[in-house]
């Protein structure tokens, strides 16, 4: 395998998405089907914020306004998902305004993304359940659900904490954060998907598969949301118990992979012979990793920047569209939801978001927005 050139392969982005900006016009992408072509999702949908977000890594790194003059009002067309009876958005509101408002405001120093940013946040701290310390996952009847997913979404709180100098934000993700540490990591580093607790007593009750093969395996992508998630919480508040955390779900996440380094949509599978991989996982535990090894001391950083290198290689030249212009994604083979069949074995719009995010930060982007 060729080694990895990230300046390279940062100019092969830059052309890449400057044609996606032409084929995707103001679509709100989530996954291609099997002919490229990326679908048009409600900007309720938990991925609306990923496109925009590739939009503004690559202005922050590049300095093409043609990123910017794309990004700039996603934020104030995101917000008006608030505006709806009964409101549709989720937990996920730190990946739609994480990579819309709040990386627009860090960028511009826009007060009004400030404004939206923070109602964001606001909206996010109220789906806090004191009584399991969990921030609910999802909406309907669904009350006492928590997801590993959401270790990334916390994010958005510890910002607002940051610009607003108010402690309650910060609280809340640590509480968060403590309660998915306490039931959602195994021994052995691998994670859970769902969390179910008794919504009125905090009672812990089970783990379920949710998008992972059962509740006792250990769904990839998961797992690359906690390994980062949990490196985001330690760089935020110091605490080494999260860094600790981070580290034995990456060393499950490293040891399980396959020899291309991309990993299978569940490590614990009765067989992989004719499984999908997943795309999206590898990249988000590429840029996880990076954080991971920016947290760790000097004699243990290679370990961690070795193995995203060697995730980030196989992705750039084994699942790249560099060669399908007419292709709208930049990674083959993501995997979203397996067990229901549902965009299995197309790119995935968060898998391309994580994907710039790390070739961005080997190429020196040192601006945190998760």
């Amino acid at each position: 395998m060729s080694t990895l050139k990230e300046d390279v392969v940062l100019n092969k982005l830059e052309k890449k998405v400057e044609r996606m900006i032409e084929q995707l016009g103001d679509k709100s992408p989530h996954a291609t089907g099997s002919d490229g072509i990326y679908d048009d999702m409600p900007y309720e949908w938990w991925t609306s914020g990923f496109w925009p977000g590739i939009l503004w890594v690559l202005y922050d790194v590049k300095g093409n306004k043609r990123f910017k003059d794309a990004a700039m009002d996603w934020d104030e067309k995101l917000e008006k998902c608030f505006h709806q009876h009964p409101i549709k958005v989720d937990h996920d509101v730190g990946f739609q305004f994480l990579l819309t408002a709040v990386i627009k405001h860090e960028i511009l120093n826009n007060e009004e993304s400030l404004r939206i940013g923070l109602e964001a946040a606001n909206y996010l701290a109220g789906r806090l359940n004191p009584a399991g310390g969990y921030i609910r996952a999802w909406n309907h009847d669904k009350t006492g659900w928590a997801i590993i997913d959401c270790m990334m979404n916390i994010s958005l709180l510890f910002w607002a904490s940051r610009v607003t100098g108010d402690p309650r934000y910060k609280h809340i993700a640590q509480i968060h954060a403590d309660t998915t540490l306490t039931y959602g990591i195994r021994d052995d580093g691998s994670t859970s998907h769902i969390l179910s607790f008794n919504p009125d007593t905090g009672e812990f009750i089970e783990s379920i598969g949710g998008q992972g093969n059962a509740g006792d395996s250990a769904w990839s992508r998961g797992n690359a949301w906690a390994l980062y998630g949990f490196a985001n919480t330690y760089r935020h508040t110091g605490d080494m118990r999260y860094l600790d955390a981070a580290k034995r779900v990456a060393h499950h996440f490293i040891a399980a992979l396959p020899n291309d380094f991309v990993p299978y949509w569940d490590f614990r599978l009765d067989k992989f012979e004719n499984e999908p991989r997943d795309s999206s996982a590898a990249a988000i535990a590429a840029s996880g990793l990076l954080e991971i090894a920016d947290a760790v001391p000097t004699n243990e950083k290679e370990m961690y920047k070795v193995a995203a290198l060697n995730i980030l290689n196989s992705l750039t030249h084994n699942y790249g569209t560099w060669e399908q212009p007419d292709h709208q994604g930049i990674l083959l083979h993501g995997t979203s939801h397996k067990p229901i069949d549902s965009n299995v074995d197309v790119s995935l719009i968060y898998g391309d978001y994580y994907y710039v995010e790390a070739i961005a930060k080997l190429n020196g982007w040192k601006k945190r927005i998760f």
